[in-house]
């Protein structure tokens, strides 16, 4: 399976400004039919990449969503919202999710069940909140990911974001940091669910044109979640270019040999 590059543009782009970005941004990726691309915008933009990026090879999707399917919760978004709007992907417990809105595991694991229920792809944001030792990280991780057990593998992304690499003025994670957390991810997956072993496993945290294609060579980098960088399209595109290795292909590609 191709490699997955993604962006998420916050609470960035209005409707007419995501409208001026994916016009500048098809043309310079739509031929790209290597990998897979998409963008997560804000819920007031996603009718905007629904009209200027059906056709394309570039999906969209959403920043959240509630675990409802209906009902009295004024201000949420459901999946059958999402999913009207032509979502293929929705992106659910990143970091400052969890920490402005006191986001659980529980809670995020139920958000991916309404995602996949109304047969969208769930991308999963996970990740420790300072540097710790390796099997800190480990342990740390595999909390978040157990109540993700009974989850669809064939409608899962798992992103590996460490708040530490996130934000303004953080750099991204070493590359070899990255492939090792990735390992033990990969690890941690419940191994009996079909199609496990096959779910992308994905890096976001200050990715930039310099960093990308070390991360892209560690095996068990399936692909890219960029932030801020992609806000311009045209740095975006410059790393959805990123070239992966045959080499790194035969050996941690998505669906491939596996880790």
């Amino acid at each position: 399976m191709d490699t997955l590059i993604g962006t998420s543009s916050k609470m960035n782009l209005t409707s007419t400004e995501a409208a001026a970005y994916l016009d500048a941004l098809v043309p310079l990726v739509d031929h790209l039919e290597d990998r897979r691309l998409f963008v997560i915008l804000p819920f007031t933009s996603i009718w905007v990449a629904r009209d200027r990026l059906t056709g394309t090879h570039l999906r969209w999707g959403a920043q959240d969503v509630h675990p409802e399917d209906s009902g009295a919760h004024t201000g949420d978004i459901s999946a059958p919202m999402l999913a009207d709007l032509g979502c293929t992907y929705v992106e659910v417990g990143h970091h400052e999710r969890r920490r402005d809105h006191g986001e659980t595991d529980d809670l995020v694991a139920a958000k991916v069940d309404a995602v996949q229920r109304w047969g969208m792809t769930a991308i999963v944001c996970v990740g420790e909140v300072q540097r710790l030792p390796i099997d800190d990280v480990v342990e740390s991780l595999h909390w978040q990911l157990d109540p993700l057990a009974t989850a669809d593998p064939s409608r899962l992304v798992i992103a590996y974001e460490p708040a530490w690499a996130i934000g303004v003025g953080a750099g991204s994670a070493p590359a070899g940091w990255v492939g090792q957390v990735h390992a033990a991810i990969r690890a941690t997956l419940p191994p009996s669910a079909p199609g496990a072993a096959t779910v992308p496993i994905i890096y976001g945290g200050s990715v930039d044109q310099g960093s990308a294609p070390a991360l892209l060579e560690q095996p068990g980098v399936d692909g890219l979640f960029v932030g801020r960088k992609a806000l311009d399209p045209h740095v975006f595109a410059a790393i959805a270019h990123t070239l992966v290795s045959e080499a790194r292909r035969s050996v941690g590609g998505i669906g491939i040999d596996g880790p």
